[in-house]
């Protein structure tokens, strides 16, 4: 049976940040994600997963200047002194907070010299925590025009060229199906390189039991192949989050 995390940055926003661990807790869920927990104190959100009991999926490293537009900036030539304390900030909290996963940001940028920069710091991050999975996630360029990491063929040629096993695929069907669709047998070809799958509704990005994607099929799928990781809730409910769980209820855990 998938494994759900719940995105704090997207659900359960009628609570404040802190807060919202114990919402998800109490929704059932048994793993949280969200974009960045750099506004708190790690020991803070430690204690609020544990007082729910709750791990912790994933958090994406610093992004740069995320009021400026920013989003991220491994792909960014010029930027590699700022990447690496960036890396190193991530390592800082997650030695606390303890995600299964770190989430580095490509940026909005393009061309030749932007690949090789991305390779590099992807190396040398990989490089500092070789006991830690760092991810890298194509995002369409409808919500994000731009950014450097579109499609999984992309990130295929980007893994390859890293070559560290602590490197892997983050798989949004969301961003993957207005990209490239086909799901299923991509997620099949895909499975290796996965390390952690995101759902939305498409196109609209409200709950996964809306829109045009059939996803109690794929999460079958996902069984079937044996997928074991966790799957993120990145999606914006339509209205109140605990009002659209309906879909979650076939995975509720007691």
């Amino acid at each position: 049976m998938p494994r759900f995390a719940a995105n704090l940055s997207m659900m359960f926003t009628q609570h404040g940040f802190l807060d919202r661990f114990r919402a998800a807790a109490d929704a059932g869920f048994r793993g949280v994600e969200y974009l960045f927990p750099y506004a708190e104190a790690a020991a803070d959100i430690r204690a609020a997963l544990d007082d729910a009991g709750l791990t912790q999926a994933l958090f994406n490293c610093p992004p740069g200047d995320w009021e400026a537009g920013e989003r991220g900036m491994a792909a960014v030539p010029g930027r590699e002194a700022e990447f690496r304390d960036s890396i190193g900030k991530a390592l800082e909290y997650a030695a606390v907070i303890g995600p299964e996963r770190l989430h580095i940001m490509a940026g909005l940028t393009e061309g030749p010299e932007a690949e090789a920069a991305y390779v590099d710091n992807l190396k040398w991050a990989a490089a500092q925590a070789p006991d830690r999975t760092f991810l890298i996630e194509p995002i369409n360029s409808r919500d994000m025009p731009g950014y450097f990491l579109s499609t999984s063929t992309q990130a295929l040629r980007i893994l390859e060229a890293v070559g560290a096993p602590n490197l892997m695929l983050q798989f949004d069907l969301y961003h993957a199906q207005i990209m490239e669709g086909d799901l299923t047998r991509r997620t099949e070809a895909l499975m290796p390189h996965i390390g952690h799958i995101q759902i939305a509704g498409v196109p609209d990005r409200h709950e996964p039991d809306m829109g045009e994607l059939n996803y109690p099929a794929l999460f079958a799928s996902l069984d079937g192949l044996g997928y074991e990781g966790w799957i993120g809730c990145e999606y914006r409910p339509a209205g109140r989050t605990e009002d659209g769980l309906g879909w979650f209820e076939p995975y509720r855990t007691a």
